[in-house]
């Protein structure tokens, strides 16, 4: 198998190897050539994936809100992987397409409510090194989702960093997800302060 990675990614085996092929078949219609990758560890994969379900559990926080922090996490640390993921994930949950394509360009659309905005902010900042979250940001926050919830978006922003950045060291790159299913492309950030499509 060809790799682009630095890591190269190797074959799928075994029988735990041939459920995690048919499960990702089925949920994204290809195997990735991340599993490959991460098939060095099979332990260490398996436990990174029940991780990410146990995250993916956690109900106190919107839907829409929990996806465009994720997406605008990964946007931020550089992971086109986790942006491409994210997105068609939100496509397979029936979630806001039209808001998720603009996340990229966040600061630009004006598709996004002040709360909205607030999570995007919180996410970009959260995914900074060092991390810019700003106590009047927190406090907005947390008046605008209540604790719990906002807890969640906080852990569920360091989830993404965790996964982008092990990505991003590791040469994973975006597979396309989107594309496959007839996605338009997500919208891009200009340079000039003027969005594009």
């Amino acid at each position: 198998m060809a790799s682009s990675t630095r890591i190269p990614a190797i074959e799928i085996t075994g029988i735990y190897g041939s459920l995690l092929k048919t499960m990702s078949r089925r949920m994204i219609g290809q195997v990735p050539e991340a599993a490959g990758v991460m098939w060095h560890h099979p332990r260490l994969l398996k436990d990174a994936m029940g991780f990410g379900r146990k995250v993916d559990s956690w109900d106190r926080l919107e839907p829409d809100l929990a996806s465009f922090a994720a997406m605008a996490a990964a946007g931020t640390v550089g992971c086109s992987f986790c942006l491409d993921f994210q997105y068609f994930m939100l496509h397979n949950r029936g979630l806001d397409e039209t808001k998720a394509r603009e996340v990229p360009r966040w600061r630009q659309s004006t598709a996004f409510t002040p709360v909205e905005r607030r999570v995007l902010e919180y996410a970009e900042a959260m995914s900074q090194t060092p991390p810019a979250v700003t106590d009047e940001l927190s406090a907005a926050l947390l008046a605008d989702l209540g604790s719990a919830a906002l807890l969640e978006l906080t852990f569920r922003i360091a989830a993404m960093n965790m996964t982008a950045r092990g990505n991003v060291a590791l040469g994973i790159r975006s597979q396309g997800f989107a594309a496959s299913c007839g996605l338009p492309p997500l919208a891009t950030p200009s340079t000039d302060g003027i969005a594009s499509a």
